[in-house]
């Protein structure tokens, strides 16, 4: 439908409709796993978004304005092509927009999904403060929410090593009914990882193989790598190096297709970990070098510090 759109666009005047076309294709390709072809559609969308013509587009096309939701989203793609620092910026603009423009609804989205890149970069209290905000614009304007608050907050709780805490909230999130909608093999995923935390590796694997199934059936595709990784490190715990090692190169190979230079860091950091245990240090230096090395920002972030470490465990 997106590309359908897309196509009609080119035929009206109307630069309103072809930003609508792009707002339908950034979001459309960022959940389906394709963050370079959502970079395409965001900057589309960045240049032709003017918030004096566009104001009224909230209460035309899904609720919230799209300049907000272009940032919030592009936010997302770049934190997933590698780039965390110019990922924060532009989350920043999202919500300084949202306010500008006095768009409650995309206040909500952007501090939500501010709260998402806030955890992937390692700082949960930030993650919850913007989480504890967007709770409390909701309350206020009587709004709802777009995903499972709880999933926000279980991966906080993960990174602060609340691993109990995380995995029943987790649990109670998937259990209602917005932990059934697209955001689920999100939550999966972060039930499968505070379980592997906690040793739990049986579970953590039933979660996986739950959350492959959810990508499935919505086409939520935007976490595949991480869930193909989280199947290895749960069949390492269980002895089962062959299968294991296989599922963290599938997660390689996966964040590779995508671009997705944040999971193919993750997925390199696992396997690199688990060929230097195998005294495959050379090999293990070679693959995880050749991906840290690509990055140009960030550097203090969780990933690529636990990435650092490892290189120079294997020097």
């Amino acid at each position: 439908m997106s590309d359908r759109l897309l196509q009609l666009a080119p035929g009206t005047a109307d630069d309103g409709l072809h930003l609508q076309a792009h707002h339908t294709a950034w979001t459309t390709h960022l959940f389906a796993g394709e963050p370079g072809a959502a970079s395409e559609h965001c900057e589309a969308g960045r240049r032709l978004y003017d918030p004096e013509r566009h104001h009224a587009h909230r209460w035309l096309y899904g609720g919230h304005d799209p300049g907000v939701c272009v940032r919030y989203m592009d936010a997302q793609v770049h934190w997933l092509l590698g780039y965390p620092d110019k990922a924060l910026a532009i989350a920043a603009d999202a919500s300084a927009l949202a306010e500008h423009v006095a768009d409650p609804v995309g206040l909500e989205f952007a501090l939500m999904f501010n709260a998402i890149l806030h955890v992937d970069r390692g700082e949960p209290e930030l993650a919850l403060q913007r989480l504890e905000a967007a709770e409390a614009l909701v309350t206020e304007q009587r709004l709802g929410f777009m995903m499972e608050p709880r999933f926000l907050r279980g991966a906080a709780l993960i990174a602060q090593g609340a691993f109990d805490e995380a995995v029943a909230c987790l649990r109670d999130a998937l259990s209602g009914r917005l932990g059934a909608m697209v955001f689920r093999p999100y939550g999966f995923a972060r039930l499968a990882e505070a379980l592997a935390r906690q040793g739990e590796h049986r579970p953590s694997l039933a979660a996986v193989r739950e959350g492959i199934k959810a990508q499935e059936e919505t086409g939520a595709r935007q976490w595949d790598a991480q869930l193909h990784r989280l199947e290895g490190i749960a069949l390492l715990g269980l002895n089962r190096v062959e299968e294991g090692q296989s599922a963290l190169e599938e997660a390689l190979r996966i964040a590779r297709r995508h671009q997705a230079k944040a999971y193919e860091l993750r997925a390199a950091t696992t396997l690199a970990r688990l060929w230097g245990e195998q005294v495959r240090r050379a090999s293990a230096r070679d693959l995880l070098a050749s991906v840290y090395g690509w990055f140009t920002e960030g550097f203090d972030t969780a990933d690529l510090k636990e990435a650092k470490t490892l290189l120079t465990e294997l020097a």
